[in-house]
């Protein structure tokens, strides 16, 4: 039998904010722990992706990473894509929010995969348009790795010819990265996937005002939350005459019977070891994001800035904190923990009979 929804009651914003988590593709989210209990197979993101549909999760967000970035280069990794589909069709209203890099696909072809990946979930496919910070893994894939903003203009391009490809038939385009011409696709989607993405930058921020339903954020202070969530909906009402359907927050969760038990699993998980391999990518990763705060290793420990909207204490602590980031307008949250299958268990069902 299924839980209800993992979900907020309705914040004075309007929005509600529905619990999701992000499916480890590396075999778990810490760079100072080696073996987390979650193998980088099929077999176990078919059971945490079933266990998290039937505990009533709403969203897994699919990271897209051809190298490890949390264990390590040679570390084993899934690739984001066949592993999307496998989870569509094992799960019943899991949604799968799958992560596309445009340095590394074509417009018409990912078009013509969406559709395919929405009809098999039955329209709970949606795509996050990643613009990229790993030049190394672009080297060693083929992948395209232009400068900053160019990454943002490449997303654009992208986007749009993933939208026209949906709407139109024949279609063409030609842009300074992507060209097709009279393109047929058909089956057209029976619902437009949504499309998400996320950056800091000012160039970042304008682009994906202009390109994207939805905002995705690394995780961050109630202040900053609100600041970004106020200045992306002032860009998206100027440049779409709206505000953005959607604001995924990504956070590292520790829940435990008491704060100080949870502060103890907190100093575990970010005691850094400047030897993990996982640290390998610090430098090129704050290089070339181009981000609006500053990251400590400590808190690259866990990566997407998990630790920031500090999500660590008791069932209750952690409920009154995610309440006050549905009020500040995330609308989902995107839960890292360790291990997934414990640790999503104890949120639905000691946090979640809390936020309902």
């Amino acid at each position: 039998m299924s839980n209800p929804p993992l979900h907020t009651a309705e914040a004075p914003s309007g929005g509600i904010l529905r619990l999701g988590y992000w499916t480890p593709v590396y075999g778990g989210f810490l760079r100072n722990v080696g073996d987390e209990g979650m193998p980088a197979t099929w077999e176990y993101i078919r059971s945490l992706s079933q266990q998290a549909d039937r505990l009533g999760y709403d969203t897994t967000l699919v990271p897209e990473l051809y190298l490890n970035d949390r264990k390590g280069l040679s570390a084993p990794s899934l690739e984001a894509w066949s592993l999307s589909s496998a989870i569509l069709a094992t799960t019943e209203r899991l949604k799968v929010l799958t992560a596309v890099r445009p340095g590394f696909h074509l417009p018409a072809v990912t078009a013509k995969e969406s559709v395919t990946l929405a009809d098999i979930g039955s329209d709970r496919f949606a795509l996050n348009v990643v613009a990229a910070w790993w030049e190394e893994e672009a080297k060693q894939y083929g992948g395209r790795f232009t400068q900053h903003d160019d990454r943002y203009e490449q997303a654009r391009e992208f986007v749009r010819i993933l939208r026209g490809t949906w709407d139109a038939t024949p279609f063409s385009y030609t842009g300074d990265y992507f060209t097709v011409a009279e393109t047929i696709l058909e089956p057209k989607p029976r619902v437009a996937p949504p499309i998400y993405a996320g950056g800091e930058s000012e160039h970042g921020r304008e682009s994906i005002a202009r390109f994207a339903d939805s905002y995705a954020l690394h995780g961050g202070t109630l202040d900053e939350v609100r600041g970004k969530v106020d200045d992306m909906n002032a860009r998206r009402i100027r440049l779409q005459g709206r505000p953005f359907d959607d604001f995924a927050m990504s956070a590292y969760v520790i829940v435990r019977d008491t704060e100080a038990e949870a502060r103890r699993e907190l100093d575990r998980i970010t005691t850094v070891d400047p030897a993990s391999p996982g640290y390998a990518s610090f430098e090129e990763f704050t290089r070339n994001s181009q981000l609006d705060v500053e990251v400590s290793r400590r808190e690259y420990s866990v990566g997407t800035r998990g630790l920031r909207p500090d999500l660590v204490g008791t069932p209750e602590q952690v409920a009154e904190r995610i309440r006050a980031y549905a009020e500040a307008g995330v609308t989902l949250l995107l839960i890292q923990s360790s291990p997934a299958h414990d640790e999503l268990e104890r949120i639905a069902t000691q946090v979640g009979p809390l936020l309902r």
